[in-house]
């Protein structure tokens, strides 16, 4: 059990870290304002914070459920994802008023999204490693 607490709080971690810095990049690529926007990617990392401990909450319930990184990521995503919709980030109102405001909510789903690909090629390499290791062995 130990070991699967210990693989969840790390990939809860590293995407939230990732969430937080992509959403700091996000907002100097776009020149938002730092008054407004300076403060956003701590934010995100707060926000990341509570999708965690809900997570590992989650895994520690479900623990027989969440043996591989790709549930654990999944699990983060659909939480991530589910908060950003009931935080009232509209990602079609990029749509209607193409403000760089309205370009950000978009933006932190893209991110969102390009995380969870990060996630799953580790995810895959992982695979390729212990798949590798296993033919030697035999």
């Amino acid at each position: 059990m130990g070991k699967i607490i210990l693989k969840s709080l790390v990939v809860f971690t590293v995407m939230s870290l990732l969430n937080a810095l992509f959403s700091e990049w996000t907002v100097r690529f776009l020149k938002l304002p730092g008054g407004s926007f300076g403060m956003y990617s701590y934010l995100i990392l707060i926000f990341c914070s509570v999708i965690t401990a809900i997570g590992m909450v989650t895994v520690i319930i479900f623990r027989k459920s969440y043996h591989s990184v790709l549930r654990m990521a999944i699990l983060f995503e659909v939480i991530y994802l589910f908060f950003l919709l009931i935080s009232g980030n509209n990602p079609f109102l990029c749509f209607s008023d193409a403000t760089p405001e309205n370009l950000l909510m978009i933006m932190m789903y893209v991110n969102s999204f390009i995380i969870f690909l990060i996630m799953y090629s580790f995810y895959l390499i992982h695979l390729k490693l212990i798949s590798s290791k296993n033919k030697k062995l035999t």
